[in-house]
Parts: structure tokens; C-alpha cells; sequence
């Protein structure tokens, strides 16, 4: 349960459904049944930040390059994800959303045009737009599945890029901004309920103005967290931890095509990416994303801060899920939920995946 762990019990799965947790005597004799015993079972991982893995990007893969992903994304714990489209043109976003919603994920991302120039980071500056009330709106119209939206909110003058993207039923980050403290505040006040990629494209904390992290670490919105060890060094991921705690604190893997794949030369948000020693970097040194499986970065954080599965775990299913408005379908173990299931062990190996009720895989015997 997503309240911590427990004494041993059963799972009852049907039509894709969590059916029952813990009183299953009478289907004990049931077909097939996965003997478990002596493996912790957890959610499967929500990744509502990452852009692409196994070679593909979101923003251009096809019907088929999506379909592999999911399915890579599934063999590393990830279950359900926003697929996060980073700065394009309209007509590319517009191709992307169709291919996306094609092929069912559970949502999409939107990180890229409306950005501050100032902390665009890996987005090349010519795909960057202003905040235009009217082209979100547009866009809003041709997605059909929950929207998660990351934008410089400071730019909003008169707030209506929030309110339209709240009556569109999206979603708000703050994110890739150069907000003050003050101005941070107001974004929240606007609908903003969390930060993306919590310390990165934002300015530093300083003691004289602690901006939009300052507002971040204090306040109650949700933080996302990339914790590969190379966007946040191991000390600050433990002060965010200790500031932010397990009922905000998001995992994020921001993972671009290189993921899964060897060093070499990528692309991501229209410019060039160069990783090398799994870090991925623009030709101007910028970090264009990242190498890290989600999966990780929860072992990262309970690392870094010190901390049991129990709680880290929650950063990468309840949490997220909550950020995005699915945490109804997704996200803990209960009954009328999405059967999507982590089987790990003592070592926290990922020994099997349960993804909508089905076995992908379990002990050596992967289905690739």
C-alpha cells in the first residue's frame, strides 16, 4: 500500500485490474499465479518528464519507434508516462500529439516554446515563442489525454496563458524560468503547482533573493527531481529531501533518446546532443536531458538522502501521479487500479514487470 510495506500477502488480478489485495483465499487455486514469495511488490514507475529512450525521441518518433519505447520504458519499471515534447515548431508539436495519443500513452508533457530565453538550456532559441494565450489554446484543442504543461510563468503579464491552460484542464509547472521569488509566488497564485526540474534553468538559491527555488523548497507545490548525480550533486538532492519531503518531492528521469543507448552524437529540443560516459551535453556545454532510468533515480534518492524504499518510492508513483491528476487510475497498489506491478528483490533487482495485467517478464525470462 502506498502507506508502507506489509506483512505478506496475495494479489488478485483481473481485466487489467487490481481485483483484490490480501484477501484472495478463495481464488488461491486460480490460474496462472506468480509465486512472488520473498519479493517486495510495488507500483510501477510514473515518469511525467522524459523525452525519449532506445535511440527515439518523442517529438519525431514514429507510430512504431513509440511502441518500442513504450515497451523499453516497460522493461525498466516505467509503466506510465507522459511523453514530453520539448521545443518544435507547431506543425512538429502538432504531428507529435497526433502519434502520441495513437498510440495511448497516458499523457503528455509539454516542456519547450514557451521558456525563458534567459534558461532555455538544450532548446535552441529560433523554436522558443511568447507566452500566447490564443496558440495554447489551439494546441489544448488537439489533445484529448491529460496535459501536463512546463512554462516561464514570469512572462505571463496579464495570467492569461495560466487561465487558459486551466480551463483547457491542463496542468502547470514553473519551469525554465527566471522568476523572483515574488514572481514565483504569483504563478502559483495563477494555478502553478509545481516546478520542473527543480534547481535546473532556474537561478541559483542566493541569501538576498531566493526565487523561484526559495518558493519551491518552502512552499507546497510538487518539485520534480533529476537525480542522476549530475543535475543536482548527491548534498543538494538531500537538502531538497529534507525541505521538500516524500508528499511533494517528484522523480523525474528528463531522459532524451541517447537512454539505453552507447555515448555518441543525439539530438534533443532541435539541437545537437554529445553524450559521453552517459552524460548528455549541447555543443555550448549545456546538459540536454539525461541518461537515467527512473528506476535508478529512486535508488539515487534513497542513497543521497538517506532514506527507506518506502519513501522514496512514493516519489516516483503517488507523487507523480497526484501532480498530473491520474493518481484515480494509477500509482499504489489498491483495488479498481491499473494492474501495473514491480517485482524486486532484497538487492532492489528488478526481477519482473506487471504492466495493465499482463507478465512482461519475471527472473531472466524477459519478453523483448
Amino acid at each position: 500500500p502506498q502507506n508502507g510495506f506489509s506483512e505478506p500477502c496475495a494479489i488478485l488480478i483481473e481485466d487489467q485490474k487490481i481485483a483484490a489485495v490480501g484477501n484472495c483465499e478463495e481464488q488461491a487455486s486460480m490460474e496462472p499465479i506468480i509465486d512472488a514469495t520473498g519479493l517486495m511488490i510495488l507500483p510501477g514507475l510514473i515518469d511525467v518528464h522524459t523525452h525519449g529512450r532506445a535511440g527515439y525521441d518523442f517529438s519525431t518518433a514514429t507510430d512504431a519507434q513509440m511502441q518500442e519505447m513504450k515497451a523499453d520504458y516497460a522493461r525498466n519499471g516505467v509503466t506510465t508516462l507522459f511523453p514530453t515534447l520539448a521545443s518544435a515548431t507547431l506543425a512538429e508539436w502538432e504531428r507529435a500529439i497526433q502519434t502520441i495519443q495513437r498510440n495511448h500513452f497516458a499523457g503528455i508533457h509539454l516542456e519547450g516554446r514557451y521558456l525563458n530565453p534567459a534558461k532555455r538550456g538544450a532548446h535552441s532559441p529560433e523554436l522558443l515563442a511568447g507566452l500566447d494565450a490564443s496558440e495554447l489554446e489551439s494546441v489544448l484543442k488537439s489533445i484529448q489525454i491529460p496535459c501536463h504543461i512546463s512554462a516561464a510563468l514570469e512572462l505571463d503579464a496579464d495570467g492569461s496563458f495560466a487561465k487558459t491552460a486551466l480551463e483547457g484542464g491542463a496542468t502547470l509547472g514553473l519551469g525554465h524560468t527566471a522568476a523572483s521569488a515574488q514572481e514565483a509566488r504569483a504563478a502559483l497564485s495563477r494555478g502553478a503547482t509545481s516546478f520542473t526540474h527543480l534547481f535546473n534553468a532556474m537561478p541559483s538559491l542566493h541569501h538576498r533573493e531566493g526565487g523561484a527555488v526559495s518558493v519551491a523548497l518552502m512552499g507546497d507545490a510538487y518539485c520534480e527531481l533529476i537525480v542522476d548525480g549530475h543535475h543536482i550533486c548527491p548534498d543538494m538532492v538531500s537538502l531538497a529531501w529534507h525541505c521538500i519531503g516524500k508528499d511533494r518531492l517528484v522523480l523525474i528521469s528528463d531522459s532524451m533518446e541517447a537512454t539505453g543507448c552507447p555515448d555518441g552524437e543525439y539530438a534533443i529540443a532541435g539541437q545537437s546532443a554529445y553524450v559521453k560516459d552517459g552524460i548528455a551535453l549541447t555543443a555550448d556545454g549545456a546538459l540536454a536531458g539525461s541518461t537515467l532510468n527512473l528506476w535508478d533515480g529512486v535508488k539515487n534518492l534513497m542513497r543521497f538522502a538517506s532514506i527507506p524504499l518506502e519513501d522514496a518510492i512514493a516519489c516516483a508513483t503517488v507523487n507523480p501521479a497526484r501532480m498530473v491528476g491520474i493518481f484515480d487510475r494509477v500509482g499504489s497498489i489498491e483495488v479498481g487500479k491499473q494492474a501495473d506491478l514491480l517485482l524486486v528483490d532484497d538487492t532492489l533487482t528488478l526481477c519482473g514487470v506487471i504492466m495493465n495485467g499482463e507478465l512482461l517478464y519475471f527472473g531472466k525470462e524477459r519478453k523483448e
